[in-house]
């Protein structure tokens, strides 16, 4: 893959490595926005499908990326609000728990603790001591897995070391002792390939704008087959069969749509932000996600070579994500110092706990990464 920094209108003196924390929007994705926001100027000329047809290509696409059935795909405005529909339908029997990692994103770790809270269940945390190593804490994880965990919820990469999760190994294990696997894939799915059915994953959620570069309070989010007689967390009109036919919508329809389409929000044709979403996939897909994840190894490696230099930690090759990197830096690096030096040079990434985080795309070249070492290089004691 060449270089796509074109597609974009980022500042061409600014070294944006923080795709973790917000994508930066592409063309294409602004001009499906505004031709939305148009579209409202004339509502005589909205029809009734117009508030589903948008909805319909989003979950073709997103499917399609995920390896899953459009009809098994909703709409949602957080993360949280896909966890909280996926939760609400996982039962607990005396003495079950629910499993999370330490430090998972809030979202996680506050819809598991509300879950373990609700049914008096255990929630169990598999922390990370001194110097253990990502297969280490593999292994702690799959330990715990065993006929008494009614839930799995972990995140496929980190979001502040950037782990990459084994979930192939975590969903077998899952499937063979009847324990749901709920994955936040937030900070993976658009920039590194996942596949529900080969990793048996009963839920994926994501917010979409971070690696799938759509608009902020939009997200997407996956539900097996087995969730499909569920309770969603609200009752939305336009999650019956009949929500099409808007003259017959008094004559209430307690049928909801196909799949997972109970779990969609209410207002879910947002006519602005589907577009861009649609519009955001689109690029994606033609891409392609493993394209992607390959042109953030050709720039990382050098950084990587550096890191083992300097003797700063990553996290080790099998567990890596090449497009998310949390690196702990040695004491011999004043990190004030780098965060000035960081602020000076124009490269922008985030500080996640004792960590800095680069998350490059596409959009990077190698002259950002080598602006990254020099300035490590330089604040070096």
């Amino acid at each position: 893959m060449q270089n796509q920094k074109s597609l974009f209108q980022l500042d061409p003196d600014v070294h944006y490595l923080n795709c973790a924390y917000l994508s930066p929007q592409l063309k294409s994705v602004e001009q499906a926005g505004m031709e939305g926001m148009k579209r409202k100027n004339n509502p005589m000329y909205i029809k009734a499908h117009h508030f589903f047809d948008d909805a319909a290509e989003v979950k073709q696409l997103f499917g399609q990326m995920i390896n899953a059935k459009a009809q098994q795909v909703a709409i949602i405005p957080s993360t949280s609000y896909g966890f909280a529909n996926a939760l609400n339908n996982v039962p607990c029997k005396k003495g079950q728990h629910i499993i999370c990692v330490s430090e998972e994103f809030p979202s996680g770790y506050f819809a598991a603790h509300q879950w373990a809270k609700t049914h008096d269940a255990e929630l169990i945390t598999i922390g990370t001591e001194a110097n253990i190593t990502a297969s280490e804490w593999h292994e702690k994880i799959m330990d715990k897995i065993n006929d008494q965990t009614a839930a799995v919820l972990i995140s496929s990469v980190h979001w502040s070391n950037g782990i990459r999760f084994k979930l192939k190994t975590i969903g077998a294990k899952c499937k063979m002792l009847g324990a749901k696997l709920i994955v936040d894939g937030t900070q993976s799915v658009g920039a590194y390939p996942i596949n529900v059915v080969e990793e048996n994953i009963d839920v994926v959620v994501c917010a979409a704008y971070k690696w799938l570069m759509g608009p902020y309070a939009t997200g997407l989010a996956y539900y097996d087959e087995s969730f499909n007689e569920g309770k969603p967390i609200e009752e939305s009109w336009m999650n019956r069969t009949n929500a099409m036919n808007f003259s017959q919508l008094a004559n209430y329809d307690h049928h909801y749509t196909e799949g997972a389409g109970r779990y969609n929000v209410g207002q879910n044709a947002n006519m602005i932000q589907l577009p861009m979403m649609k519009a955001a996939l689109s690029q994606i897909l033609a891409w392609e996600v493993s394209e992607i994840q390959y042109y953030c190894e050709s720039l990382m490696h050098q950084l990587f070579d550096f890191c083992n230099d300097i003797g700063a930690e990553v996290v080790e090759e099998d567990f890596r994500s090449n497009h998310l990197v949390g690196i702990a830096l040695p004491e011999s690096v004043d990190f004030d110092e780098l965060t000035h030096c960081f602020q000076t040079r124009n490269i922008i990434s985030s500080v996640r706990g004792s960590r800095i985080r680069i998350s490059p795309h596409v959009y990077n070249t190698q002259n950002d990464i080598e602006a990254v070492i020099d300035a490590i290089s330089i604040c070096s004691k």
